[in-house]
């Protein structure tokens, strides 16, 4: 499966995920490219990213960071996250 993914880094969570079968790969390509042209014109700064994997669950362990907060996943490291402001 692919997964295409728009991800708000400031707010820490998913906007937008789509899937696609492995045979789609071309449409999920054209789909991100779009998504990214779109989001660029309105000024909007989020991540997009195409993902692989058999199942989506198993993106919630390669990629935890579209799937979790930092403190979860601090939390379970059994560290404290640092915030630094610019």
């Amino acid at each position: 499966m692919i997964f295409l993914i728009q991800y708000d880094r400031s707010k820490g969570s998913i906007v937008k995920k789509v899937q696609f079968d492995d045979i789609d790969r071309e449409k999920a390509e054209k789909k991100r490219l779009e998504l990214e042209m779109d989001l660029n014109q309105k000024g909007i700064r989020h991540e997009v990213v195409l993902l692989e994997a058999a199942e989506e669950n198993l993106l919630h362990h390669t990629h935890r960071r579209y799937f979790e907060t930092l403190g979860t996943i601090a939390a379970s490291t059994g560290t404290t996250p640092t915030i630094t402001s610019k």
